[in-house]
């Protein structure tokens, strides 16, 4: 089920909209719908990817000490010397 919604934009903002549009032979609406499912989109796999790297964080043995960590022998293990 769609529903409708109302903008306030600003009138020159919206004619360069409408043109953007045109010249991609699609009308505004399909645009911003377009762009608010990629957004909720994004915003879903940004939550699923932060929780997959907190998972893995918890899983992990493997812990670093900071105190002895050395950029120089980072680079020199990572062949970036």
């Amino acid at each position: 089920m769609t529903k409708n919604i109302t903008l306030a934009v600003d009138e020159a903002l919206l004619e360069q909209f409408r043109l953007h549009a045109a010249q991609r032979k699609t009308s505004v609406n399909a645009l911003l719908r377009r762009h608010m499912e990629e957004a909720v989109g994004l915003e879903e796999r940004r939550r699923s990817a932060i929780a997959g790297m907190l998972a893995l964080g918890r899983e992990t043995q493997s812990t670093i000490d900071m105190r002895q960590w050395d950029r120089a022998a980072s680079y020199a293990r990572a062949g970036k010397d």
